[in-house]
C-alpha cells in the first residue's frame, strides 16, 4: 500500500489532505445584474461601462422613466424625429450660413441613424 505523502485521489487531493497545485479560473460567488438600467443607477456605474446620469434630485423619478418611457437614446430618438418633421416644414430662407449648416449636420446625422438601424434591423 503506497504511504500517505503518495496516494493521490482522483481530485487531486492526496490522502493527507494537501493539493499539489490550487488553480482558480472563476470567483467563488457568481452575480449579474438582469436589468443594468436599474441595478446600481445611483452611482453611474452600468456593467463594465461607466455612465455619469449626472446629479438628480429625485433618482428613483429618473428611473421610472427609464423603465417605463426608454432610455435616453430612444427619448432623443424621438425628440430627433420630431425636430425633422419640423424642419421639413419650417421657412430656412432667413437662416445664416451657421444656422443652415447646423441644420444640414442634423440632417445627416439622423440619415446616418436611420441606415445604421435599417442595417442592424434588417430593415
Amino acid at each position: 500500500m503506497p504511504s500517505e505523502a503518495t496516494s493521490v485521489s482522483s481530485a487531486g487531493l492526496s490522502s493527507a489532505g494537501a493539493r499539489p497545485f490550487q488553480f482558480q479560473l472563476a470567483p467563488d460567488r457568481l452575480w449579474q445584474a438582469i436589468n443594468p438600467w436599474t441595478w446600481n443607477l445611483d452611482t453611474g456605474q452600468i456593467g463594465l461601462i461607466n455612465v455619469n446620469i449626472g446629479e438628480t434630485k429625485y433618482p428613483e423619478t429618473e428611473r421610472a422613466i427609464l423603465n417605463e418611457v426608454g432610455s435616453y437614446g430612444r427619448q432623443i430618438g424621438h425628440i430627433a424625429d420630431a425636430l425633422e418633421v419640423l424642419v421639413r416644414h419650417f421657412d430656412l430662407t432667413d437662416l445664416d450660413r451657421k444656422e443652415q449648416d447646423a441644420l444640414d449636420v442634423l440632417k445627416g446625422d439622423l440619415a446616418q441613424i436611420r441606415g445604421i438601424k435599417a442595417r442592424e434591423m434588417g430593415a
